[in-house]
């Protein structure tokens, strides 16, 4: 029984032994743990505070589009897409194209490929090819709209099916 005691000590002993030793290493440790997860807080307060921006920019160029001020309405949805914000950017284009806001077509593609750039999922970067092949097809690019449309179905997305319907017109 004393012998257990005198284990439990020496252990006790150790433990507290090798704490002192590396009580630098350990508060370095935790200081860093702490920094970390305080950087993690403000990096996704920021992000929602950007989100929170770019959504009500994204509505006051819906107003000014309701309000025939096509101009603002294309200037303020053209930062929207510069932002690469993954929901808006894309709806912003969506309301350039369907709206008519940019007559540049070199403009237009070159609002897709920064959409191209943004760091979204598989289908939804399949769904942003088609609607530009659907666009080239309106510009009269068709050789290029098929090459997109030709990606869709090799990868079989979900898309596979519209893009097919597409190509045959």
């Amino acid at each position: 029984m004393e012998n257990e005691i005198i284990q439990k000590n020496n252990l006790n002993e150790k433990i507290i032994n090798l704490v002192k030793k590396k009580s630098k290493l350990i508060i370095i440790t935790i200081s860093v743990f702490i920094i970390l997860l305080i950087s993690l807080f403000f990096f996704d307060f920021y992000r929602d505070n950007q989100n929170k921006k770019v959504a009500e920019e994204y509505i006051k160029a819906g107003i000014y589009l309701t309000s025939n001020n096509k101009l603002k309405s294309k200037n303020i949805y053209k930062e929207i897409v510069f932002s690469k914000n993954k929901f808006y950017s894309v709806l912003a284009l969506n309301n350039i194209i369907e709206n008519d806001l940019e007559k540049n077509s070199d403009e237009i593609l070159k609002l897709f490929k920064i959409i191209e750039s943004i760091n979204i999922d598989f289908e939804q970067k399949n769904l942003i090819k088609l609607k530009k092949a659907l666009y080239l097809k309106k510009i009269s690019k068709d050789i290029e709209a098929n090459k997109l449309l030709g990606e869709i179905i090799e990868n079989n997305s979900i898309w596979k099916d519209t893009a097919i319907e597409v190509s045959k017109q």
